[in-house]
């Protein structure tokens, strides 16, 4: 295999972000990966360690790392909920590199839902709506955030979705709004919704975010083979939701994309009440860490990693509590290895 020139900055991050960041790690080494790695820190624990005198949850060196690198792995952090806080490391990065495509493929397993079948993938606009954190006190009674919504963000972040449907060749796509009530900022990316599918073969339609809940629900294999659209917040929530639907959060793994650098990551949280006590379920990371390496190059070994995970998911021997099982993070990771490893043989 040749070696690659590319950087991949890795956070740790906090709570069960370091066993699981660990176990990817050692399944990329395994696999043989040529990415260079560059361990940083970010998040709240290091935050707090340093007496909480920084105005962010990234420490300078660990922004030099970033902008040394051709991508990032952001292993799980907690974001303080308190005044005066700092923004979370996702939304900053999000921001600081302008990676406007959130993506999360969303697809079940068959040990997992035998009785459902869903397979789509959720593109969220990640730099805008109510997550620019744009906040007025106007008393100590009231607040008001904006939703702050432009035409030149959601044209660059549907041509992206736009991209993805070619490239996988996905005929359906449902834009989720709540254009009825938002009339002005959804009605800006509706509008760049239609203009984006135009000379294409694409099936577009429309679905008010709380109906769109309610179908997720009901019927949610409706929506297979599809490309979900939506503005930040709406986003967030659908692809919270639609996790629930294939059996555990920690399955999710999740992608955030601009023109010129990208950052990975598992979907869930940094869970603190688990750390340290190798019961978490490591599948988010690990794909997340092989879709990162695939993006740097490495596609074999993505999609050693991918089979292998499905492999060791499906046969249900070695896996965590949250699936089924009673096997350690360490425990799975080690059959994804021998799975992987025999997989990249072939």
């Amino acid at each position: 295999m040749a070696v690659l020139s590319k950087k991949a900055a890795v956070m740790r991050g906090d709570g069960i972000g370091p066993e699981v960041v660990d176990s990817m790690l050692r399944v990329l080494k395994e696999c043989n990966s040529q990415s260079e790695i560059i361990l940083c820190e970010a998040g709240s624990e290091q935050w707090d360690k340093n007496g909480r005198k920084d105005k962010s949850y990234i420490p300078d060196d660990t922004f030099t790392s970033l902008e040394d690198s051709d991508a990032c792995f952001k292993g799980p952090t907690t974001t303080i909920p308190v005044p005066n806080a700092p923004r979370s490391v996702a939304v900053t990065l999000r921001q600081k590199f302008e990676l406007y495509s959130n993506i999360r493929p969303t697809k079940t397993y068959e040990r997992l839902t035998p009785n459902r079948k869903l397979d789509c993938v959720c593109f969220r606009e990640a730099t805008e709506g109510l997550y620019t954190g744009i906040e007025v006190k106007i008393t100590d009674d009231a607040a008001i955030a904006i939703r702050k919504i432009t035409r030149q963000g959601s044209k660059r972040f549907m041509n992206s979705a736009v991209n993805w449907a070619k490239k996988y060749d996905l005929k359906k796509m449902v834009a989720i709004t709540k254009r009825n009530i938002l009339k002005e900022t959804d009605g800006i990316f509706w509008d760049e919704v239609q203009k984006s599918i135009v000379n294409t073969n694409i099936q577009l339609s429309e679905i008010y975010i709380d109906n769109m809940a309610q179908q997720m629900v009901v019927a949610p294999e409706q929506f297979n083979g599809s490309v979900l659209v939506s503005t930040n917040l709406f986003m967030d929530i659908i692809s919270e939701l639609a996790s629930g639907l294939v059996g555990s959060i920690g399955l999710i793994y999740s992608a955030n994309m601009g023109d010129n650098f990208a950052m990975f990551e598992a979907a869930h949280g940094s869970a603190p009440q688990f750390a340290g006590q190798n019961k978490v379920n490591p599948t988010a990371t690990i794909l997340s860490g092989a879709w990162m390496v695939e993006y740097l190059g490495e596609t074999e070994i993505r999609d050693a990693i991918f089979a292998a995970t499905e492999q060791v998911i499906n046969e249900g021997k070695t896996v965590t509590w949250d699936i089924g099982g009673s096997a350690s993070t360490s425990q799975m990771t080690d059959a994804i290895i021998a799975y992987a490893k025999n997989n990249l043989k072939k």
